[in-house]
């Protein structure tokens, strides 16, 4: 068997696609045999303009069983505007036909959050009337056309998104979706079998020790890691209720997106003196981070597409024994209350809530054990490779799958 895996984003990428997809392959190539092999398309790191670490153009990893062939791509830098981001996705794809044009494959996987690289999957599948297993962590319709507020370019945009799932989806044989929220948008696309493995939590984060809690430490620090751009909505959330607490909390924000320049012009037009802006980091300084912390901050948008979501940050800050602030609404809120013991829910951009709650519950800490084994990327790997082998009907398909997670 001859696996094509196409991914916009892999390590030493910072992302959860990159976490997400280099752990699955070391997980499949695991599964698989000597007579099988992974070629993996992806770009060189790209994610943030900020964080540029150095990565090789091709990599083939040691292994007993799998070979694994690892390609990167170079696209155009971008600061993760739409623009910058539709310039790299087509320097991705055209390079993608380029690198496969004289390969023949069994199967094609595309992990795809921004849904043309589903496409360019299906298009490669398509070509070569092979299998098509989808990992879609995110619907890229619902939330572009809540950026695209123009409605010139809204009846145009839609229809044409509308053709380009229609083709990818619909060819598909096997879709995973990370939330279950996804489901009822592709209820038309009966022709494929359906899994909903989510995001997990990585080994380093599962080894955190507990917390010294810094219960007369004032004021206490609210950290904010991941991307910032319009659909976390920090901009409408951060300024306000700093401004409010500026004399008992200090927010942390890590990371870097195309949002974030609204996000330091709300912040200078409030002139809020408790709030710092640091880059993006790698892992380790992210784990110290979260330990110096006292709460942790995870936001979406007010906006309809992000009432399916399942935020991968979750599944870290859920790792620690930290209390979570969730201003977050929909499929996501349920997740929070039945999985996500500590955390403080309150609707999205809604600082006044925020504000309330935080004065108004006792600050504690409390390990998760249980969410902990529950969602360690390990399992949840180990399910999602059984699924891509099931679809292209190996001979070491007939291990018995684990229970769904959610």
């Amino acid at each position: 068997m001859k696996i094509l895996y196409l991914t916009f984003y892999f390590e030493p990428d910072l992302c959860p696609g990159s976490f997400r997809n280099t752990t699955l392959v070391r997980e499949l190539a695991g599964q698989l045999t000597a007579h099988d092999s992974i070629q993996v398309v992806t770009t060189h790191p790209n994610r943030y303009a900020s964080y540029s670490p150095a990565a090789s153009d091709q990599d083939e990893w040691p292994t007993d069983q799998c070979a694994v062939l690892v390609q990167r791509i170079r696209v155009p830098k971008h600061k993760s505007g739409l623009a910058g981001q539709i310039v790299a996705f087509w320097s991705y794809f055209w390079s993608a036909h380029r690198l496969t044009k004289e390969q023949d494959y069994d199967l094609v996987v595309a992990s795809s959050s921004r849904l043309f690289t589903a496409f360019l999957g299906a298009r490669l599948a398509r070509k070569r009337a092979v299998p098509l297993f989808l990992d879609m962590r995110d619907l890229f319709r619902e939330a572009i056309t809540e950026v695209v507020r123009f409605p010139l370019a809204y009846v145009c945009l839609n229809p044409f998104l509308k053709r380009v799932e229609r083709y990818t989806f619909g060819y598909a044989a096997h879709i995973n979706l990370v939330s279950e929220g996804f489901r009822p948008y592709f209820n038309a696309y009966r022709q494929a079998t359906y899994s909903y493995c989510t995001n997990g939590i990585d080994t380093p984060f599962l080894a955190v020790p507990a917390s010294r809690p810094h219960l007369n430490r004032w004021p206490k620090i609210i950290l904010y890691a991941g991307n910032i751009g319009d659909g976390q909505g920090l901009h409408k959330l951060i300024p306000e209720a700093a401004k409010q607490l500026e004399n008992e909390y200090r927010f942390v924000v890590i990371g870097d997106g195309g949002a974030k320049y609204k996000l330091e012009a709300a912040l200078l037009e409030k002139q809020c003196a408790n709030v710092e802006l640091r880059p993006p980091c790698n892992r380790q300084a992210l784990i110290t981070a979260y330990q110096n912390a006292d709460y942790l901050l995870v936001h979406l948008n007010n906006w309809d597409a992000c009432q399916r979501v399942l935020p991968s940050k979750l599944f870290e800050y859920g790792a620690t024994d930290k209390p979570i602030l969730a201003g977050v609404s929909g499929y996501a809120a349920a997740f929070i209350r039945y999985y996500l013991p500590n955390t403080l829910v309150f609707n999205p951009t809604d600082a006044e809530s925020l504000v309330r709650q935080l004065r108004e519950t006792p600050y504690r800490t409390q390990e998760r054990v249980d969410f902990k084994r529950r969602f360690a990327r390990h399992t949840i790997n180990q399910e999602l490779a059984r699924h891509i082998i099931r679809t292209m009907g190996h001979p070491k398909s007939n291990k018995s799958p684990v229970n769904k997670l959610v």
